[in-house]
């Protein structure tokens, strides 16, 4: 039960932070999604030097 509405308090959140400043989430999903992409470009340079 605790965890159900921690959840929705989070969705709540989220969804109260977009609306109050979208640039502002704008620009943390940007930087997530760059981070995301280095990851994945260092994961792969990774296995090239494997083989």
């Amino acid at each position: 039960m605790l965890k159900k509405v921690l959840t929705w308090l989070a969705v709540a959140f989220v969804v109260f932070y977009v609306i109050q400043r979208p640039e502002d989430a704008a620009g943390i999903v940007r930087s997530a999604g760059a981070a995301l992409g280095d990851a994945a470009a260092s994961l792969s340079a990774f296995v090239g030097s494997l083989v």
